[in-house]
């Protein structure tokens, strides 16, 4: 059995992430860990685990922790984790990073978006971006993933084959990105209040979100060039779900058809990408609860230009599901254990 910690387990990922791994048939729960739950079991912050998940929340001990697992998901906030995350790696430990510290292969990318000194760049350099479908064989080997966002899953996930295939124009690729509120996480803020947020949608960080260097760095790898991309961000009143609407120029004509017909050939391997037929276009509630991503497309012939819609569930393929497809890989397990259900539609 792989023995896991989970860093972080009462926020919104960390508890998907007790909720998959409890059922996951390789995978014991050793270490749960909320400093704002210390001493209490995780079934009295959240009793949809009552009599399953009884586990009494501890305070961060790495060294503690380093005797009783083989893995750690550090679910905690932008900046946290690269100032525990060192301490865990000293012991030994393997780590699967959900937040935005270790994604980057270029240092001063992150300091430029995240606003603020990295201090552990060698151990930066040392991280595999988890995105499987693209690193797979990187992250069988190592021992620190830098687990994807959800916008940037979403919206890398929609255009790879486009870049991969020199099918656009790289210079006006436009993603328009809407997601549910618990995007946000479990913290309090005024935008999030049910009042703000119900009956309403709005547009936020127009041109500065942080997920746009992501999404930047994993298109330009696969496109072999320098990419810019504009991409404004939605919040929409749901729990889950993150739908990207992306709009690309086409070098050449090409129908909706042959387009989709690449797709298929792309993905043709990964269980978790679906890819929809020609008049089909995904939706929220086809992905939420499970960790597929959807992806349907149209060609708008008029102006020679791709639209792709992609779907997917946020806390899951965005977030704790996408981190458990990294830990099956790094333990060579089959990618599938403990994901492979369908999502909940209603």
């Amino acid at each position: 059995m792989i023995k896991v910690g989970i860093l972080g387990a009462t926020g919104y990922a960390g508890i998907e992430l007790v909720r998959i791994l409890c059922r996951h048939p390789e995978v014991e729960i050793t270490s749960i860990v909320s400093q704002s739950f210390v001493g209490k079991k995780i079934s009295d912050v959240y009793p949809n685990l009552r009599g399953i998940v009884d586990t009494v929340c501890e305070e961060l001990d790495a060294k503690e922790i380093s005797t009783k697992c083989d893995v750690v998901f550090t679910a905690l906030p932008h900046g946290a984790s690269k100032t525990v995350i060192p301490e865990l790696v000293q012991y030994g430990l393997k780590v699967i990073d959900l937040s935005g510290d270790f994604r980057y292969n270029d240092v001063s990318v992150y300091e430029k978006w995240y606003g603020t000194k990295h201090e552990n760049a060698q151990l930066l350099e040392s991280a595999v971006y988890g995105m499987p479908e693209l690193h797979r064989d990187k992250i069988a080997n190592a021992d620190l993933i830098g687990n994807p966002g959800c916008y940037t899953t979403c919206s890398i996930l929609g255009l790879i084959p486009l870049l991969a295939n020199k099918l656009v124009d790289t210079k006006n690729i436009i993603i328009d990105a809407k997601s549910a509120v618990s995007g946000a996480g479990r913290s309090l803020g005024l935008d999030y209040h049910f009042c703000e947020c119900t009956e309403n949608m709005k547009a936020y960080k127009i041109a500065t979100h942080r997920h746009t260097s992501e999404i930047e760095q994993e298109l330009g790898i696969a496109a072999q060039e320098e990419i810019m991309v504009s991409f404004t961000p939605h919040l929409i009143p749901m729990k889950r779900g993150i739908i990207s609407t992306m709009y690309a120029n086409l070098k050449n004509k090409h129908t909706t058809a042959q387009l989709l017909d690449i797709y298929q050939r792309y993905y043709k391997d990964e269980f978790f990408i679906r890819i929809y037929d020609e008049g089909q276009l995904p939706e929220t509630n086809h992905v939420a609860g499970s960790n597929f991503i959807d992806i349907g497309l149209v060609v708008d012939e008029r102006l020679n230009r791709v639209i792709v819609v992609s779907a997917l569930d946020n806390l899951i393929k965005g977030a704790a599901g996408q981190a458990v497809q990294n830990m099956n890989i790094m333990f060579k397990l089959d990618e599938k254990t403990g994901l492979a259900t369908p999502g909940l539609y209603l």
